[in-house]
């Protein structure tokens, strides 16, 4: 029997992906994650309400050779300063991400040897003990397929992505967190990860449903909508409903919010801008929304109710404005409890006010449906 119960348990672990919480996600509001990255500066950390939150995410650590570093003192100090946060909201989960949008140059390469990923692996598992953190997220954009201009990306991606959490998992045990952020589009979805071989070893899958319309787009569109509509298929439901379809739990999806805007020129005025030829011209931040988008600044607001995302046009200047606000984030909340998701994340908390923001909207809604 004294060999029996650590071979149940092992076995257990297996059984459950590994997962410290998704076993304790029915997908009822009470266990709805709330997930913030964090890309702002250290001595603003307190400032924000970090007992609204389960997860915070630091945006980001990069590779140096094979190992995963911390650039530099500064963002030692964040790191220091975000699991500080734990003596407010002691069950906040910490996690430092590795990668971002241009972070990931080399990521291809390191992670398509056994020693590669094994090498890295045991520099997460040094990091997350001298930190005190609780896990990993990976946001390499994209394996398999074309993500940042001139960084490497090959088919072996795919298989090598799943090694890697393989390895991850094995070097820092089933208690640390694991996570990865994912596209929200259609190619990414189908092409750059071994889904059913990926999710049993991660805890959540934290899916990029913002920047579907994006820099290098030439045609407006919502960035971040909830639904599809007829003339643009990406959305957060879309997303959902094709991993739904090959059999993903939905416990382990989460939903992605923009807490900032994107703003095109040279946009035409008809339909009031929506799904009109266009020029990325620059990002606009929730906290700067006030003073770039006062009343008076000719921008005027418009609702999508199919899509359930607002847009700014500004006839004037021909500016067209795709966001998330208050109206939209409260939708989504809504949506990820109803559909029985892991939870909602975002990008990013340094760009909320310090009150009355749109984390506020989020875990108001979370608060309404849990006292329903």
């Amino acid at each position: 029997m004294r060999f029996l119960i650590p071979t149940l348990l092992l076995l257990h672990l297996f059984g459950s992906g590994f997962s410290q919480s998704a076993s304790k996600k029915t997908g009822n509001a009470q266990a709805l994650n709330v997930i913030a990255y964090y890309a702002g500066q250290a001595a603003q950390v307190d400032s924000f309400a970090a007992e609204k939150l389960t997860h915070i995410i630091f945006s980001f650590c990069h590779l140096k050779g094979n190992q995963l570093a911390v650039d530099n003192a500064g963002d030692t100090a964040t790191i220091q300063r975000l699991v500080g946060l734990k003596k407010r909201n002691p069950r906040l989960k910490v996690l430092l991400s590795l990668g971002g949008w241009g972070g990931c140059e080399t990521c291809s390469d390191v992670f398509s040897t056994d020693k590669g990923r094994e090498e890295f692996s045991r520099s997460v598992k040094g990091l997350l003990d001298y930190f005190k953190a609780d896990g990993i997220d990976l946001d390499w954009e994209y394996p398999a397929i074309s993500g940042y201009p001139g960084h490497r990306f090959v088919p072996e991606d795919k298989p090598n992505f799943t090694k890697l959490v393989v390895s991850l998992r094995k070097a820092i045990g089933p208690k640390n967190v694991i996570s990865f952020a994912a596209g929200g589009f259609t190619q990414f979805l189908q092409e750059s990860i071994e889904w059913k071989k990926v999710m049993p070893v991660i805890d959540m899958v934290n899916l990029m449903t913002y920047d579907l319309v994006n820099g290098f787009s030439t045609v407006t569109g919502h960035h971040t909508p909830i639904y599809s509509t007829p003339q643009q298929k990406e959305s957060a439901d879309n997303a959902i409903r094709f991993l739904d379809s090959i059999g993903i739990p939905r416990n382990k999806m989460v939903i992605g919010a923009a807490f900032y805007a994107r703003i095109f020129e040279n946009v035409d005025s008809v339909n009031n801008g929506l799904y009109q030829a266009g020029k990325f011209k620059r990002g606009v931040p929730f906290r700067n929304y006030p003073t770039v988008f006062a009343p008076d600044s000719g921008y005027v607001y418009h609702w999508d109710p199919v899509a359930r995302a607002p847009w700014m046009y500004n006839a004037s200047k021909k500016l067209f404005v795709t966001y998330d606000d208050t109206t939209s984030m409260r939708l989504k909340t809504a949506y990820a409890t109803d559909q029985k998701l892991n939870g909602i994340m975002f990008w990013q908390l340094g760009e909320d006010t310090f009150t009355n923001g749109l984390l506020d909207v989020i875990y108001d809604e979370k608060v309404k449906t849990i006292s329903k």
